[in-house]
C-alpha cells in the first residue's frame, strides 16, 4: 500500500490489526463460502458493529471475510475504537486497543512527494486506514501483480516488505470512508 497526503496537514488514524494464522480446517471452511454469500455478509454490515463510516469500494471482500472470521474480536475492537472515540480530538501518538494485537496510530503529516513513499506489505498485520481531516491519495495493487517487484526483502522486525509497483489503482481518501489493506495488498 502507498499513501500520499493531498492536503497540507492531514490527521490519519491507522488501525493496525494483528491477524492469527488460521488452522487448515478453518481455512477450508471459509473457502466453501461463495462470493455471493460473502458479498451478502459484507453488505449487511453487521461486522461494522454500528460504525457509521463507510468501507471503501477497493476492500478485498473475500480476504476481509476470511480475516474477520479468523479473529472477529480484534476487528470488533478496532471498529469500536473508531465508533466510540471523538476522532477529531485525538492527539498524535499510539493508542493500544488490545495490547500487541490492535493498535491505532494517529499522525498529522504534511504532504509527501509520491517518489518518497515506499510501497509495502505486512505479513502479520492488516491496516485499517482512515483520514480524519483532509484528503489522501492511496494506491494499491495485489501481491500477485506480476509488475510488482520486491525492492527490500521482508524484514521480520518491522513486518514489512517494500516493492516497486508499475501499475496500481489510486483513490482519494476522505473523511467518512476507511480503507483496509490485508497481507494480500501492496
Amino acid at each position: 500500500m502507498k499513501i500520499h497526503f493531498i492536503s497540507k496537514i492531514a490527521s490519519v488514524v491507522f488501525i493496525t490489526l494483528v491477524f492469527a494464522l488460521c488452522a487448515s480446517s478453518y481455512a477450508q471452511s471459509t473457502r466453501s463460502k461463495s462470493n455471493k454469500e460473502i458479498n451478502q455478509w459484507y453488505k449487511k454490515g453487521d461486522w461494522l458493529g454500528g460504525l457509521k463510516l463507510s468501507p471503501h469500494q477497493s476492500i478485498n471482500r473475500q480476504e476481509l471475510y476470511r480475516q474477520y472470521h479468523v479473529n472477529s474480536v480484534w476487528w470488533d475492537k478496532a471498529f469500536e475504537f473508531l465508533r466510540t472515540h471523538d476522532l477529531d480530538s485525538l492527539k498524535p501518538g499510539k493508542y493500544d486497543i488490545d495490547s500487541g494485537n490492535v493498535m491505532a496510530f494517529v499522525s498529522e503529516a504534511p504532504t509527501k512527494e509520491m517518489d518518497l513513499i515506499q510501497w509495502e506489505t505486512h505479513n502479520n498485520f492488516n491496516d485499517l486506514q482512515y483520514i480524519i481531516v483532509g484528503q489522501a491519495k492511496m494506491g494499491t495493487t495485489s501481491v500477485d501483480d506480476p509488475k510488482a517487484t520486491v525492492t527490500v526483502p521482508y524484514d521480520s522486525k518491522r513486518d514489512v516488505t517494500n516493492y516497486d509497483v508499475a501499475d496500481a489503482k489510486y483513490y482519494v481518501a476522505k473523511s467518512g470512508t476507511f480503507f483496509i489493506f490485508t497481507p494480500k495488498d501492496i
